[in-house]
């Protein structure tokens, strides 16, 4: 469970975010409206004599007296409040944008959205910036692909997918991607359930997407009964050997390829699994996909409960925000006390600290550092085998601090 001191830090980051929307919507957007310079100059034209040199208003200063309180565009503060707050993260194995903290905000009035990142920085200074600017967006890849995204579309565990071309104000790592997709992770569920209440908007789950979680779902229980007692070193072996296969680093493989890993790790997945599963994913028919988006889809992942504190405590680890930890810092931090073996004497703290720092070093490409995304592997395969958030969460309470 989350303390007190967490509840209440976190409310009020929301809030302070909040408001800053709110600041944002309702008073630049009045000032900056193009209504205001053809208001003005309509008046000012008629004071000003035909050979007048004098520039157009909109290519001259204006004043705050000379700025209309209302345009026919202006957002109102009622409007804006018929919305859907929530969290949302990057999925990324690039640790700087995993742990980017982004708030998000859904407007019924007009079925638009906005995101913002909300920095913190020291014990004091918070900055919050606009992320994703206030617009309809679509969705840009699977079945839903090119429909525009309603209330039905927000709920925890969802993925809002966005073109990086549209965003030109992205972060570089990220405009390196054709897509940035972002995973909502927490949803303020009174105001959604009040929304849906007034909604006249239907889920609209068409039998193909219900078919495909059917097919993904039978995969995901097959390999989890292959992968519960071996599942760290898989899945860190497996993200791992495929990143070697990714010669060009653009984050997608082959058919081939993940037939070569499955098999390299011995996952068995029938040829009756495997191709709907693949025309699933390939569903632009690329005939390459992200392997991220593989791994997910047929190991399945944990929760975004879990996830949300394997997060906390790489961004405690990683206090430079390089998206990589070294070695030495994850021993230095990692602390075996009250591991139950030591506890029960039938291992040393250096011995329960040796083995850990050994499994995790087996998911790192490079011997001296681990990324965010090894660090995630790691205990991804570690959660296959717990079954109670609270447990899991415990383990990484415990040696970590947090």
């Amino acid at each position: 469970m989350s303390t007190l001191k967490e509840i209440v830090a976190a409310e009020k980051k929301k809030q302070t975010v909040a408001e800053q929307v709110m600041i944002d919507h309702l008073s630049r957007a009045v000032i900056s409206d193009p209504e205001q310079n053809l208001t003005s100059e309509r008046q000012e034209s008629i004071h000003i004599v035909p050979d007048s040199k004098m520039a157009p208003l909109r290519f001259r200063k204006r004043t705050l007296h000379e700025t209309k309180i209302r345009t026919h565009s202006t957002l109102t503060e009622n409007m804006l409040s018929h919305k859907v707050q929530f969290d949302g993260r990057i999925i990324s194995r690039n640790g700087r944008d995993a742990c980017r903290e982004l708030i998000g905000f859904f407007f019924t009035h007009d079925q638009s959205l906005t995101i913002y990142e909300y920095r913190q920085f020291g014990k004091n200074r918070t900055n919050v910036l606009p992320f994703i600017q206030k617009n309809i967006y679509s969705h840009q890849c699977g079945r839903r692909k090119g429909k525009q995204y309603q209330l039905g579309d927000f709920y925890i565990g969802a993925n809002l997918t966005f073109l990086s071309s549209d965003h030109p104000r992205f972060p570089e790592s990220i405009k390196e991607n054709t897509l940035l997709i972002l995973r909502i992770t927490n949803i303020d569920q009174i105001a959604l359930d009040s929304l849906k209440t007034d909604s006249v908007e239907h889920e609209d789950i068409t039998s193909q997407e219900a078919n495909d979680r059917l097919v993904l779902k039978a995969i995901q229980d097959a390999l989890k009964e292959q992968l519960h007692k071996r599942g760290v070193r898989i899945l860190t072996g497996l993200g791992k050997y495929l990143q070697q296969l990714d010669k060009d680093g653009t984050g997608l493989l082959a058919k081939a390829d993940f037939k070569q890993a499955l098999k390299a790790f011995h996952l068995e997945v029938s040829e009756n699994d495997f191709e709907p599963a693949w025309q699933i994913l390939n569903g632009n028919d690329s005939g390459k996909v992200d392997y991220g988006e593989f791994k997910r889809a047929i190991i399945g992942e944990m929760n975004e409960y879990r996830k949300s504190f394997v997060r906390k405590v790489f961004m405690k680890l990683d206090f430079n925000k390089t998206g990589c930890v070294p070695i030495i810092d994850i021993r230095k931090c990692y602390c075996a006390k009250k591991h139950p073996q030591v506890i029960s004497g039938h291992s040393t703290e250096e011995e329960i600290k040796l083995s850990f720092l050994e499994t995790l070093k087996d998911a790192c490409s490079k011997s001296d550092e681990v990324s965010y995304g090894e660090f995630e592997d790691y205990y991804e395969g570690l959660s296959i085998g717990i079954v109670n958030d609270e447990d899991f969460v415990n383990i990484l309470r415990t040696p970590w601090g947090i």
